[in-house]
């Protein structure tokens, strides 16, 4: 059994620790990249003032939002709740382990960590602990692509041909970014490809793990005419990183960390390589249950760093300051904000059993349960949409967007609620949908407090 370590005290009162980031990877030396770096940060200090202007117009300042009353919370949802009694009782019996975050309005509500991020060292999880995100990574992906269309430099009805060569024309010529978004490409899962885990394991450097998957992604064919149909595309997101590469001279990674995570506060997020995965001890390995029951290390079997597609690495905090952030229209100006959380893609809602399973690696989980959680009276979602990148659920006659992922050691969550400015976060390094039924208790009683 895991030795469990919950954290005793709120989460306000615990700080993260704000690490510096390492640069593990080197910048790609450019033509002119003085130029294109100064009119980046042009559209940066643009993106900023058209926020903060349209923020003015609403009688808005960041000050009124950070210093409201969260108002009241249910019981279930504070220390010693429900919710809280229930992961206990999951991590007493070795079902979980990992961290919860639940906050309102910026201030903490729940936190806790359980479980062990190195059994062999014998480091235990804490409220810092990184985990790997899995496939919500692609809400990061999602905002850059919503960053670029906001400056004009990319279209969501544009085709991937008109920003990427060398790709077969039924792609290049018919597949836009609004499918590639939307899950509607035809594109799958790049990593069930013959080969590909035989090569990917000889990649040592964040190029070769970007061209390399990118050469695969060339030689899928179509599974039908894009918009035709809805399938789960871990492809069709490495394509909307490498376009965002592309068009703005840089690494997928650099974007990321200088347009994302640190103007959201984000400061202990980043890609990280797997050399320095098996050698931090602030950062959760994964651990596979096998069919005895024993639960298997499995860091030394990890592609050399993530993708646009998934395993990006961060902490519950800063997932927090995340959701914030884009709720608060930091990262994009409101109607892009807006545009990006829209429905796009009616999705279909399970009645009854066990959840969909994903057979990709780093696959979706819905944000809901298929059954009802511990303690009843979920309320069920009215209607479901794929957006740009999470998934939208109206509950209880109000939105939710959240993104649930997970692989062999890894599972996550997030639930962000604009009314009430709810946000659930659940990080796990155990196996896919761990973190489900925390997520439905913790989204039921939010649900229900309004």
């Amino acid at each position: 059994m895991a030795h469990d370590t919950p954290s005793t005290s709120a989460r306000s009162t615990v700080r993260p620790s704000r690490r510096s980031i390492i640069g593990l990877l080197a910048a790609v030396p450019l033509a002119g990249a003085g130029i294109l770096v100064a009119s980046e940060d042009a559209d940066a200090n643009a993106d900023a003032r058209t926020a903060a202007a349209e923020g003015t117009a609403r009688g808005d300042t960041r000050a009124d939002r950070d210093t409201r009353s969260p108002g009241p919370i249910p019981a279930g949802l504070r220390p010693g709740g429900e919710l809280d009694r229930f992961v206990a009782n999951l991590a007493a019996r070795d079902e979980f382990s990992g961290t919860l975050l639940i906050t309102r309005r910026g201030r903490t509500v729940l936190s806790r960590a359980y479980g062990m991020a190195d059994r062999r060292r014998d480091v235990p999880i804490t409220p810092d602990t990184l985990f790997a995100l899995a496939s919500v990574t692609k809400l990061f992906t999602a905002v850059a692509v919503a960053q670029l269309v906001q400056r004009g430099r990319l279209s969501y009805a544009s085709t991937v041909g008109t920003y990427l060569d060398g790709l077969p024309a039924e792609i290049a010529d018919h597949v836009t970014l609004h499918h590639l978004l939307t899950h509607t490409s035809g594109l799958g899962n790049h990593q069930q490809a013959p080969g590909f885990e035989e090569a990917a394991a000889t990649w040592t450097t964040a190029d070769q793990v970007m061209d390399g998957t990118l050469d695969f992604i060339r030689r899928m064919p179509l599974s039908f005419a894009p918009g035709a149909a809805n399938l789960y595309s871990n492809s069709g997101y490495h394509l909307l990183g490498t376009i965002v590469a592309r068009v703005c001279g840089r690494s997928w990674f650099d974007y990321a960390r200088e347009r994302i995570f640190r103007p959201a506060g984000m400061a202990d997020t980043d890609f990280v390589t797997a050399p320095r995965w098996r050698r931090d001890p602030g950062i959760a390995h994964p651990y596979v249950k096998q069919p005895s029951g024993e639960r298997v290390d499995d860091v030394a079997g990890r592609v050399f760093i993530g993708t646009p597609a998934g395993d990006a690495f961060s902490t519950a905090s800063d997932m927090d300051r995340f959701a914030r952030a884009l709720l608060r229209d930091k990262l994009l100006a409101p109607p892009f904000t807006r545009t990006l959380l829209g429905g796009k893609l009616p999705l279909g809602l399970p009645t009854s059993g066990p959840p969909p399973k994903d057979p990709s690696p780093t696959g979706p989980s819905p944000t809901g349960p298929a059954d009802p959680p511990p303690g009843g009276g979920d309320p069920r979602p009215q209607a479901m949409f794929q957006c740009y990148g999470p998934i939208g659920a109206v509950l209880a006659d109000r939105w939710t967007f959240g993104h649930g992922s997970g692989a062999p050691g890894e599972s996550t969550g997030i639930e962000m609620f604009p009314h009430g400015e709810w946000v659930i976060v659940v990080l796990s390094n155990y196996d896919q949908d761990t973190v489900r039924p925390v997520v439905g208790m913790a989204r039921r009683l939010v649900a229900v407090a309004g």
